[in-house]
């Protein structure tokens, strides 16, 4: 294996696209290290991109959005009181990745790219309508976030691409978000269903949201049914009822060890109703 720490992120996309072999980049190393010790993937490279200055910040952009770069790990998202303010629910979901050790680790771009379903982090990110910048040999492209994942263990990532950094769009007033998970245990566990809520109320209407479901589909899903039941409405029974419903008919799970389809699509529902609670209290001021 070649061990790689390039000093860009143009150096470190030349790596890649011209490796032969099998390539893996290095951010946190929490999923990518456990499945090298599994035997899982054997790299014939892999590029650590921890050595490149600005992966490992966050910045405040002009119009009050945020730009968190691809080695910044959960703890030092979770130290960032003016992005914890923002989007809460995007951290909270970050920081239920792991233990505490691993969240000094652990990476926003890493579990986006591990492209697991059920990744804690990814939900959140598309409810907030996050987007991500990937440099590659032609180039650089900003896309959605939920464009990256194309199944469990794929993204729509090209050869010699990586990721930069991922963009959060300004939070503005009236805002709030949430994210929730089922797991079977109280801890250092995979979400058998997880939610994200993001959305803007204006007094006591919603007037903006986005809904996100994890673990309940291949990849992560953006719901616009789900949050079609709530805009233009009061969070009320109704308006519950309605957005339940619509997450759990999104549902595509699949039967295993951890849970049942008629359960996971049960639960989805469930945590919609919680989760969007939880948003709607923080739009109002709630913390």
């Amino acid at each position: 294996m070649r061990y790689h720490t390039p000093i860009s992120f143009e150096e470190a996309s030349a790596i890649a696209a011209q490796a032969p072999g099998t390539t893996r980049f290095l951010a946190g190393g929490t999923d990518v290290l456990v499945q090298m010790r599994s035997d899982v993937v054997e790299p014939d490279d892999l590029i650590d991109i921890k050595h490149i200055p600005e992966s490992g910040e966050i910045t405040r952009t002009d119009d009050g959005g945020w730009i968190i770069g691809a080695a910044v790990p959960s703890a030092v998202m979770a130290e960032n009181a003016a992005l914890c303010a923002d989007w809460p629910g995007v951290v909270e979901g970050m920081a239920l990745v792991g233990s505490t050790q691993v969240q000094g680790r652990a990476t926003l771009a890493g579990n986006l790219c591990n492209g697991s379903p059920a990744a804690d982090s990814v939900p959140g990110m598309i409810a907030a309508g996050a987007s991500v910048t990937l440099l590659g040999p032609n180039g650089t492209r900003r896309i959605a976030v939920e464009s990256i994942p194309t199944g469990p263990g794929r993204t729509c990532l090209d050869k010699g691409e990586v990721v930069v950094t991922i963009h959060l769009p300004p939070r503005g007033s009236g805002g709030g978000d949430a994210y929730e998970r089922f797991i079977p245990r109280t801890e250092m566990d995979i979400a058998v269903v997880g939610v994200a809520v993001n959305l803007r109320r204006d007094g006591e209407v919603i007037t903006e949201a986005r809904v996100a479901l994890g673990a309940v589909a291949p990849t992560a899903l953006l719901v616009p049914e789900a949050a079609a039941a709530l805009v233009g409405r009061r969070l009320d029974g109704r308006a519950l009822a309605a957005l339940a419903e619509a997450a759990s008919a999104a549902c595509k799970p699949i039967d295993d060890k951890r849970g049942t389809i008629e359960f996971r699509t049960h639960v989805a529902g469930v945590l919609a109703r919680r989760v969007a609670r939880t948003a709607y209290d923080r739009a109002g001021g709630a913390r």
